[in-house]
């Protein structure tokens, strides 16, 4: 399992750090080339073929309703730079499922409507959208694997820097407003002059198996019925990855493990997790799940799980996060997929 070529770690956009200043950001905002990534309570909108409709400024103004630089509320997020142009982000208000303010179908626009896998020495210029094209606004763990590399990276950052200053618009040590610097990526407190920065919460996720090559797999409580994972925990205060690894495990399932191996890493901005990925071998294999977290877990051969993926008993995780991964990396290739109901 390569980390670079996991959903949502494929990001080949610059972050260009340097150019998170006001001046930087307002020539971004003037230049007719710079491109954004519209945001609606974490979806952003595709295409009818799930590919990312990417604005101009003037666009995501008027969805914005007046597009007014300096509101706090809705600021311009700075996500990175090409050779051809710059890519910000911002929350479009209103009603979430309206896309009328989006490019419609038939109409010209400078949408982008579609993204390579890497950046072309030419990037083609953008063209209107096409008859038959539909906009909708979706969710990153819906459209994650379907993104071409840059708009995964892009929308990925997106996500996670607007989910960040909807959650924290106060000062963590005074409780003051703070106002928005360096092109998103800062707070600053207006009355103590602190800065506050975006933050990652690091989780262990792990594909536990036996010395028969058996996958533990787990039902949590919370789930839909079928719906089965890996075992994964947020890394606590004081703990060192390979420990949250064989905490996790023993808290929820019982099962022992021994030896812990990376295995690759990739955002989840649902709001702020970065989830790094592990092999752990299990020494003790008696289950016995907790009944807080984990209704049920099971090992499974890559038959029995083929089986019961085909017959539709077992849910496996979306194909956007580093779960499936994890799972098809131990199964030796794509996951059969149901049977026709």
């Amino acid at each position: 399992m390569r980390s670079d070529e996991l959903p949502l770690s494929r990001a080949v956009v610059d972050r260009a750090a340097h150019l998170r200043t006001d001046a930087a950001q307002e020539r971004a905002l003037a230049d007719p080339a710079t491109r954004v990534v519209l945001l609606r309570d974490g979806r952003v909108p595709v295409d009818a073929r799930g590919r990312l409709v990417l604005t101009t400024v003037a666009q995501a103004q008027r969805a914005a309703a007046g597009g007014d630089r300096a509101d706090g509320e809705h600021p311009w997020l700075l996500l990175g730079a090409d050779d051809e142009r710059a890519y910000v982000a911002r929350r479009a208000p209103g009603d979430a499922d309206d896309v009328a303010d989006l490019p419609q179908r038939g109409a010209p626009s400078d949408r982008d409507v579609h993204a390579p896998a890497s950046p072309p020495a030419d990037p083609p210029a953008p063209r209107a959208v096409a008859d038959g094209d539909a906009v909708r606004w979706a969710s990153l763990r819906e459209v994650g694997s379907h993104l071409e590399a840059r708009d995964a990276g892009l929308v990925a950052t997106a996500v996670a820097l607007d989910a960040w200053h909807e959650r924290h618009p106060r000062c963590p040590r005074c409780g003051a407003a703070t106002r928005v610097t360096q092109a998103g990526w800062v707070r600053a407190c207006t009355v103590d002059g602190s800065e506050h920065y975006p933050r990652t919460d690091p989780a262990v996720i792990m594909a536990v198996v036996d010395d028969a090559d058996r996958l533990l797999l787990a039902h949590a409580v919370a789930w839909a019925p079928g719906r089965y994972s890996t075992l994964a925990g947020f890394v606590e205060p004081g703990e060192s990855l390979e420990h949250a690894v064989r905490r996790e495990v023993a808290e929820e399932t019982r099962v022992v493990v021994g030896e812990v191996t990376y295995a690759g890493s990739q955002p989840w901005p649902f709001p702020a997790s970065l989830m790094v990925a592990f092999v752990a071998r299990a020494v003790a294999t008696d289950v016995r799940v907790d009944g807080v977290e984990v209704e049920h877990a099971a090992w499974f051969t890559r038959d029995e799980l083929a089986s019961a993926v085909v017959a539709g008993t077992v849910v496996p995780p979306s194909r956007s996060s580093i779960a499936r991964a994890l799972v098809e990396d131990w199964f030796g290739g794509p996951l059969p997929e149901p049977a026709a109901r």
